[in-house]
């Protein structure tokens, strides 16, 4: 399943099945799962953990070193998930001291000329149109549909459910279940149609508006909107994912 102008290291740990096109340059210290398709001019450097059934297309680099003025050489990994896609010249840093490592969950979608820098951590199911840019440490959850073209500010925290309007300068955290867009980005509603298509009922979607009535149309700073949605709204699983998110904000959430 090797192509003969393929070159893969000797210590590379290559499970069954696994298709490597021509031109493809896979380094020591990697690991890919069984059923996992390689195209043509691939590159996986050391420290690549790709799982079982992913499809990488040509050009990507997988693992490349940190672009990161204090990364000094220590051992971190690139982690891909189970059946996720990277589509054509993507790039994923391995991480750095701080975290050890940068993931890419299962399931995911990384489209065309996307960057994953190091250190960040996508969730499973996420989708990333052409061209959007992963700062160092940037966290994104489950389910999380990010349009063309955005800019992730580093550090930055992005909640699952989210859809974010392409071309956005993302330089504030998202909290769960909402579309962003607009510039500055800011808060545009429910992100109803992706919550439906996930299996949300209607009575989940109407508490999700409720919470972010609170939040956003209230006229109430974030502190007070919190205990608000606290003390007259019932507990929930979705309530207080909001709640935790907002109240856990290093960078502050976006407005309204």
């Amino acid at each position: 399943m090797k192509h003969p102008l393929a070159c893969v290291h000797p210590e590379a740990k290559i499970a069954e099945n696994v298709e490597i096109g021509p031109f493809v340059t896979i380094d020591k210290n990697v690991e890919i799962g069984e059923g996992t398709k390689i195209a043509s001019n691939v590159t996986i450097l050391e420290g690549a953990r790709i799982g079982k059934n992913c499809v990488i297309h040509s050009g990507a680099v997988i693992s490349g070193v940190p672009q990161d003025l204090k990364f000094k050489g220590e051992d971190s990994v690139a982690i891909i998930g189970d059946n996720t896609v990277i589509r054509e010249c993507v790039t994923v840093n391995r991480g750095t001291a701080s975290k050890g490592k940068t993931v890419v969950g299962n399931n995911c979608l990384i489209m065309a000329y996307c960057h994953v820098a190091h250190d960040s951590e996508l969730g499973n199911n996420v989708i990333m149109s052409n061209a959007v840019q992963v700062a160092g440490e940037v966290t994104i959850n489950d389910y999380s549909v990010i349009g063309g073209g955005a800019l992730i500010h580093q550090f930055t925290h992005i909640g699952q459910h989210v859809m974010v309007q392409g071309g956005s300068l993302v330089n504030k955290d998202i909290p769960p279940f909402v579309m962003a867009g607009r510039l500055p980005v800011s808060y545009a509603g429910i992100n109803t149609v992706g919550l439906r298509r996930r299996g949300f009922t209607n009575e989940q979607i109407g508490e999700i508006q409720e919470i972010y009535r609170y939040l956003y149309m209230s006229g109430m700073n974030n502190s007070d909107a919190l205990a608000k949605i606290e003390e007259e709204l019932p507990a929930c699983k979705e309530r207080d994912e909001i709640v935790n998110f907002v109240r856990g904000s290093k960078r502050g959430v976006i407005r309204g």
